[in-house]
């Protein structure tokens, strides 16, 4: 089963974190468990997994999924699966996750880049299965870029399981819906 160790509740709404501000613990990657808070991601969190997502090279925002409105009507379908993970106030980081009765979908899985190799991505992906099998949900997946060489690491190292069976395609029903990538 999952080891869990980092838990807790915070809802605080700030910025971002930028990496010339970060807390001397997350500097020196001797962060303390419990000064990360993993738990429900709230509308109220938007504006600062917004500004972190920008932070993240190579990221895809779709203009009208991933605005504030996108974001609400998704987190009106899927109100206790979606994570945040929260370190003295700020958000460091956020996985979108939903289903649809059947098959749960990670999305924007992310961890500040100051934060990372400290388990609060597996953390986070673990509070997020325990949410989905809460509801029933007996299996998840995600997709990550074959280019994204530390998204597709981590999810092997954490014992995911790379399909080669299947070819992934998708139909793009609302050409509005603009994917700019981060630099």
């Amino acid at each position: 089963m999952w080891k869990e160790n980092i838990a807790g509740k915070q809802d605080v709404q700030q910025e971002a974190p930028s990496p010339d501000k970060q807390p001397e613990t997350a500097r020196n990657n001797r962060m303390q468990p419990e000064e990360v808070q993993i738990r429900e991601m709230q509308l109220e969190d938007y504006g600062q997994v917004h500004a972190l997502w920008m932070t993240i090279h190579g990221f895809g925002i779709r203009s009208i999924d991933d605005s504030r409105e996108g974001v609400s009507r998704f987190l009106k379908r899927n109100p206790h699966t979606s994570v945040v993970a929260q370190c003295q106030g700020r958000v460091i980081g956020s996985i979108l996750c939903g289903h649809d009765g059947r098959r749960g979908c990670f999305y924007h899985v992310c961890v500040h880049e100051a934060y990372r190799k400290q388990g609060i991505g597996k953390s986070m992906a673990v509070f997020a299965m325990k949410a989905l099998q809460k509801e029933q949900i007996n299996k998840v997946s995600l997709i990550a870029f074959t280019r994204n060489d530390i998204g597709n690491a981590f999810w092997k190292e954490i014992g995911w399981t790379k399909r080669e069976d299947l070819n992934y395609y998708d139909f793009t029903l609302n050409k509005e819906n603009i994917v700019n990538y981060n630099k």
